[in-house]
């Protein structure tokens, strides 16, 4: 088995896993606030960093280097939680997920003002085409717009910008600092929102919760590995594999059915992403690009960066 092969079904095994993991969130979805999924997710988080910081052999504070972009991608991940969450709960998988995977085409946007990147006509006319993906999806037939729709597409932009922000601040910022804020803010807010939606869980719903902190662990692992096999480009489309399950698990579990306009505008989403997913790949552009080099789904602050962890351990002076 070649290393890109190897490293395509690993990537496949992630995110079929990642789409295990937004079952579980879209069913307790139904039941509770996404403020207290989030932050029970959160609280199962934090013994990952608490055991990176045991190790901790470097001196040094939590003071983040950059404390205005730190602090813009921590509100930034905190909304992307939220919104993620809430459109897994009231909106069909398929629709979520058309939706999210416009984030291709919003980090490429961003790193334009924010990385100071040239983007060509040619990447330029694919995030046209991929917005005009999103607008046929968010006017789906027989479908009215609503705060579904608007969290997702709010997951999605805060998502990138959080990911142009640590490729921005991430060689300077202690991989600590970029793990310990969004978690630690997302702990205090939403435990100060708790008491205003708590409902009481049965330990099988506090288990689903367990489930889903364990399938983000496990998830990230394996696109950390699929990224160490195989190169890039054969990795960031596996991405795009969670619209089967999404239709799978949607007809089977919720007895969603994707309509046609759904389907059509995740797949002019879906091509303008691999398009300027094979664009970045050639030339200089790969050794700087945003898009190859966020190795992860959509950040939501509740659960620590796997990536991170991996290159604090290889790299004690981070």
């Amino acid at each position: 088995m070649t290393s890109n092969l190897r490293g395509a079904l690993m990537a496949l095994a992630a995110f079929a896993i990642y789409s295990t993991h937004d079952v579980f969130v879209k069913f307790l979805g139904a039941h509770y606030s996404p403020v207290q999924i989030v932050f029970f997710s959160v609280l199962l988080g934090f013994p990952l960093v608490a055991l990176m910081l045991i190790g901790d052999r470097n001196d040094g504070n939590l003071r983040p280097r950059h404390p205005w972009w730190s602090l813009l991608r921590t509100c930034s991940t905190m909304v992307t939680g939220i919104s993620a969450f809430y459109a897994f709960s009231v909106l069909p998988l398929t629709q979520t997920y058309a939706i999210l995977f416009a984030a291709p085409l919003l980090i490429t946007l961003l790193a334009i003002p924010i990385l100071g990147e040239k983007v060509g006509i040619r990447r330029g006319l694919a995030i046209v085409v991929g917005l005009a993906g999103v607008m046929i999806v968010l006017r789906p037939t027989g479908s009215a717009l609503g705060l579904g729709h608007a969290a997702a597409l709010a997951a999605a932009v805060c998502s990138s910008l959080s990911s142009v922000i640590v490729r921005k601040i991430g060689h300077n910022e202690r991989s600590v600092v970029l793990l310990m804020f969004p978690m630690v803010a997302n702990f205090l807010v939403l435990g100060a929102m708790l008491p205003f939606v708590y409902e009481p869980m049965p330990i099988e719903h506090l288990g689903m919760i367990a489930v889903i902190a364990a399938c983000a662990f496990v998830a990230s692992l394996f696109v950390i590995g699929a990224y160490k096999a195989a190169e890039a480009v054969i990795v960031a489309p596996m991405q795009y594999s969670q619209m089967i399950w999404a239709t799978i698990y949607g007809y089977l579990i919720f007895q969603e059915s994707p309509d046609g306009m759904t389907l059509l505008g995740a797949g002019v989403i879906m091509a303008s992403g691999v398009y300027i997913v094979l664009r970045e790949s050639g030339g200089n552009v790969s050794k700087n690009s945003p898009v190859l080099r966020s190795r992860s789904r959509p950040e939501t602050g509740t659960q620590p960066r796997i990536s991170l962890l991996l290159r604090r351990m290889r790299d004690p002076k981070q």
